[in-house]
């Protein structure tokens, strides 16, 4: 929790501001003692009223300048935490926005949202007590037993028999609450993760009627939390009344002591009566700290699992002196012998993968699920990093980029259309928040999403769900499309971008797309073979390794894999019928070049 402390630098102003009103209370609340002792050893005893109501204004005095520093502390500490929390969950979500998908991996989604939120508002809470009661109670108690001991020392034996017991207290509350509370903040993870699983497969869970043992998952997690958190509650009732108890006990010995010596005449009544207050301010001065380190504990899991996410180094970053990019065009991609392994795994995903994308052509990738088609396009955006080889970007290593310019290059549509809330215009410009209306009609007619969102209520100011959760797959995908290629990049990555398409609309939003992509390095992963007829060329990938690379038909005549996935899917006269399409297509386009 201590390596969070820099973070308060902004507050020390603030900070010196309230150890300053701290003081003042503090003050204020031990002067009162004094007065009232005086009051009844000079006033009542002597029957002085004017005495009495001389000191008894002071009291008032100070105790309302004491009730102003209250208030104070009471804002200064409230301001203080919240802006510290607000600047961790600003580094917490910076740092998560550059992790890459090594770094996503090793932290569940459930649990970062569960840091972000519920971990932060932990430290929150105790970072207001921690500045209102924590700092008080430390001066206060020291103050409080050096005026005691200066009014009965003979007395003092009482307030350190006291003290001990309540430090023997909170030592064992600690010992037996740190577990609790590292149980606690997992129990946290892993209810908002089966609270998550449900809220995003529900149509899944319906559909194999498994409603009843998500709701036992959920239950489970459910009652390990509750019973987790009555534990540590019934930990802290408990705690209260033996304070009280002490405090009590300590007060009737005081009196029973004080009355000895009272009769002996070697104490006065008012400093046994502002003895008594001193004891209770040190008893009460423990009795906060107890009742705020009681938190700390699970405080300080929070704190431990929010560094751990703010120390986190990405392992995909920018270079230290990155190329200067303003002159490089071109959107070649080439691969020189790249070999990939996943962070902890013992074999390879793609191995001495080696090819050429050159601007103006469409290179396609297919292989059967798991060959590392997406793997190997994932690689080029550097969501991750090769193993051995490289990655060049018009003749440059990728990872000598800035990672902004490297993006900017790019217009990427991923294998899951990922959109955000808020309209279709919205989610059209997030690739080019520039864009004019005009473009966004043109880009969303390209990608053939104009129809759908002509018959939506309010068209391209239609709202969108979080998710995409209220339009379809297809839709999902042709919006997302239409998000990629309004950036006009120079490299255009489509990882089974077409899969929820039907063969129509895939045919002609390719079609729409050739115009736009003529002078680009057009890069297709494809499950379909039919979406990837007319590449230039098609690289086979089996098993993570190039088995074949060529045309359509050239790999339909020496690729064995690429056969079988051709005739798998289409039958040879509709394979033909494609064919005689393509070439009727290339002399239509020949024709026109010329």
């Amino acid at each position: 929790m201590f390596k969070l402390i820099k973070y308060l630098k902004p507050y020390t102003l603030q900070m010196i501001l309230l150890i300053a009103l701290v003081f003042g209370t503090v003050a204020a609340t031990l002067q009162l003692p004094d007065y009232m002792a005086k009051i009844i050893n000079e006033g009542i005893v002597q029957s002085n009223n004017s005495f009495i109501f001389y000191n008894g204004l002071w009291m008032l005095l100070i105790a309302l300048g004491g009730a102003v520093c209250t208030i104070g502390v009471g804002y200064l500490a409230s301001k203080i935490a919240t802006g510290f929390s607000r600047d961790i969950r600003n580094q917490v979500f910076s740092r998560v926005e550059s992790f890459s998908l090594v770094e996503f991996n090793k932290f569940s989604t459930a649990s970062l949202i569960t840091r972000s939120t519920n971990d932060i508002q932990q430290i929150q809470t105790v970072m207001v007590l921690l500045l209102r009661m924590v700092l008080q109670a430390p001066i206060m108690g020291l103050w409080a037993i050096f005026k005691a001991y200066n009014l009965a020392p003979s007395l003092s034996w009482v307030i350190a028999l006291a003290v001990a017991v309540l430090l023997g207290v909170i030592f064992v509350m600690f010992a037996v609450a740190l577990p609790k509370f590292k149980l606690l903040q997992k129990l946290v993870d892993r209810l908002n993760l089966v609270t998550r699983e449900n809220l995003t497969g529900l149509r899944v869970i319906r559909a194999f009627n498994n409603e009843k043992l998500e709701q036992a998952k959920f239950e489970k997690a459910n009652v390990d939390l509750t019973g987790a958190n009555l534990f540590v509650n019934r930990l802290m009732v408990v705690m209260q009344p033996v304070m009280m108890l002490i405090l009590n006990l300590t007060s009737v010995l005081i009196v029973w002591l004080g009355a000895h010596l009272i009769s002996s005449g070697n104490l006065e009544i008012g400093n046994m009566i502002a003895f008594m207050q001193y004891a209770m301010q040190v008893i009460m001065a423990f009795l906060m700290i107890s009742m705020v380190f009681i938190l700390v504990p699970r405080a300080s899991v929070s704190a431990e699992r929010v560094i751990e996410v703010i120390e986190t180094d990405p392992l995909i970053k920018d270079p230290e002196k990155p190329i200067f990019t303003k002159n490089i065009h071109g959107g070649v991609v080439e691969f020189k012998n790249v070999t990939f392994c996943y962070p902890g795994a013992d074999t390879s995903v793609l191995e001495n993968i080696s090819f050429k994308a050159n601007s103006g052509e469409t290179t396609a990738f297919i292989g059967s699920t798991g060959s590392g088609k997406s793997t190997l396009i994932n690689l080029i955006p550097r969501f991750y990093d090769v193993t051995t080889g490289k990655i060049l970007l018009d003749g440059i290593d990728v990872r000598e980029y800035q990672l902004e310019d490297l993006y900017e290059k790019i217009g990427y549509v991923p294998q899951k259309s990922v959109l955000f809330s808020g309209t279709v215009e919205s989610n059209v410009k997030y690739g080019a928040p520039q864009a004019t209306d005009n473009e966004v009609k043109y880009f969303s007619k390209i990608s053939q999403a104009e129809e759908f969102i002509n018959n939506l209520p309010g068209k391209f100011y239609a709202p969108i769900a979080e998710g995409g959760a209220n339009i379809s797959g297809g839709q999902k995908q042709r919006l997302s499309i239409a998000r990629a290629i309004i950036r006009k990049p120079e490299v255009y990555i489509f990882d089974d971008s077409f899969s929820a398409l039907d063969f129509k609309t895939d045919a002609t939003l390719r079609g729409a797309l050739k115009s736009e992509t003529k002078d680009k390095t057009v890069l297709i992963v494809a499950q379909r073979i039919s979406t990837i007829l007319s590449a230039d060329k098609i690289i086979v990938l089996d098993d993570g390794k190039i088995v074949g690379e060529g045309t359509h038909e050239m790999l339909l005549k020496s690729c064995d894999v690429y056969r079988e996935i051709a005739y798998s899917q289409l039958s040879p006269n509709e394979l033909k019928d494609y064919q005689i399409n393509i070439d009727q297509d290339r002399s239509k386009i020949d024709k026109k070049e010329v």
